[in-house]
């Protein structure tokens, strides 16, 4: 077996494949909702595992196999040892490199995106602002009389773009682009509202020492930026220096692959049609979409149903992140934008109708891997994940859902009119 280069795009170029498999297995990874689709059949798998007698092997695979890098000066104290169990690989590892892009998408979108002028930024970031502030509010208010679970407010607070756009790119053109572009300007605020969640309010215990070679990192990136080097390889160096130093501190380590990623130059001067950032976010979106997401779902979907019934629903912390995935993102959504639009402050998108932009904000209720990444920073116990982990599934279901049929009748709607304009 012979492969030119190691990638995804060349893996599904294989010529001993037969010819029809290659087209379809194309086709399917060229759909923007591919990684969606990944994305549910490994939550699956990982659900019937976590219900099957596999689950032994899972759980020991996860958390009882630990690798380890770095080294440790007993003499000196200096402590460059990294010793983790698969699982916080995965979640503090190959989630660092997922943070990493989300950054490179954050920063194209302030530099030229939909987040480069006010008049385009206003509407998604009032609407995202909503997003969280009312599913969390939700939330607090229904563990109120539980203190213990009080942690978890900001589970339902984010978005998964990856889900969402799936869900979004299966209706077709019955999703105008101007609603794509929305729903990726509000998810990519919602991101970053979230990462300054973690550092605020999930970041405990930090110890100095390692953030002053994380410090360090951070000058060199800055002046690697302000001298304008375009390649990438010397950033991404300091950016595994400082993903180590962060993580050494007690800061939560996918924060290194955000502050990384604001350092990527934009532009290159020796060639104006190069960008370093746009050319690592495509380098990098098929690895993530199509191999650490769908590995995360598979190590954090495991939801173990023994003892649970109709009754797990209604336990506080469940409860709490369904209605603010399903109640709380649709309502703080959708009544900002409305009140933002009515008001003047900012246009309705074109060629968009108020329920179109309704059902984008139920879509926003899929929290599927953000949400299950804040809630295994909020909770550590086995209860309280099991909790996390039926709320997030169940109140992204319901969410991904209600929201594509409530796009779906828009757009069926918005096609008739569109049809007997063209004929009277």
């Amino acid at each position: 077996m012979r492969i030119k280069k190691l990638g995804i795009e060349d893996a599904y170029k294989l010529k001993y494949l037969p010819g029809e498999v290659v087209k379809a297995a194309q086709k399917f990874l060229k759909m923007q909702a591919a990684g969606g689709i990944l994305l549910v059949i490994a939550a699956l798998v990982a659900i019937l595992i976590a219900n099957s007698p596999l689950f032994v092997h899972y759980d020991h695979i996860l958390n009882g196999i630990k690798f380890r890098i770095g080294f440790n000066d007993l003499v000196t104290n200096f402590d460059l040892e990294v010793n983790k169990s698969v699982l916080l690989w995965i979640n503090d590892g190959f989630m660092a490199v997922f943070f990493f892009l989300v950054g490179l998408e954050i920063k194209r979108e302030i530099k030229s995106g939909e987040l480069s002028t006010r008049a385009r930024a206003l509407l998604p970031m009032i609407a995202a602002v909503g997003g969280m502030i009312v599913p969390a509010a939700i939330y607090y208010f229904i563990n109120i009389d539980t203190p213990e679970n009080l942690n978890g407010w900001a589970i339902p607070a984010a978005t998964d773009i990856a889900f969402a756009l799936g869900v979004l790119a299966l209706l077709g053109s019955r999703a105008p682009v101007r609603l794509k572009i929305l729903l990726t300007a509000i998810a990519v605020i919602d991101d970053l509202g979230a990462i300054l969640i973690i550092a605020i309010f999930y970041t405990s215990n930090v110890a100095l020492e390692p953030l002053y070679f994380g410090a360090a990192a951070l000058v060199g990136l800055a002046l690697l930026n302000s001298r304008n080097v375009s390649s990438t390889t010397p950033y991404l160096i300091l950016g595994f220096i400082l993903w180590l130093a962060v993580l050494k501190s007690g800061v939560h380590a996918t924060l290194a692959g955000v502050a990384t990623a604001f350092f990527i130059p934009m532009t290159c001067k020796k060639d104006p049609n190069h960008s370093p950032c746009q050319h690592l976010e495509h380098a990098l979106h098929p690895w993530v979409a199509f191999g650490i997401l769908p590995l995360f779902a598979l190590a954090n979907a495991g939801v173990p149903f023994t003892g649970m019934g109709l009754h797990s629903l209604a336990e506080p912390v469940t409860l709490g992140i369904i209605a603010g995935l399903t109640i709380g993102k649709q309502v703080g959504i959708f009544s900002l934008m409305w009140i933002t639009i009515k008001s003047g402050l900012s246009p309705m998108p074109h060629g968009t109708n108020w329920a179109q932009l309704y059902g984008v904000s139920i879509l926003c209720g899929i929290g599927f891997t953000m949400s299950l990444f804040i809630g295994g920073l909020a909770f550590e116990d086995v209860h309280h994940q099991a909790s996390i982990r039926l709320g997030v599934l169940v109140g992204s279901i319901i969410s991904a859902t209600m929201g594509f049929t409530v796009l779906y009748l828009a757009g069926r709607k918005s096609a008739k009119l569109d049809e007997s304009a063209k004929t009277s």
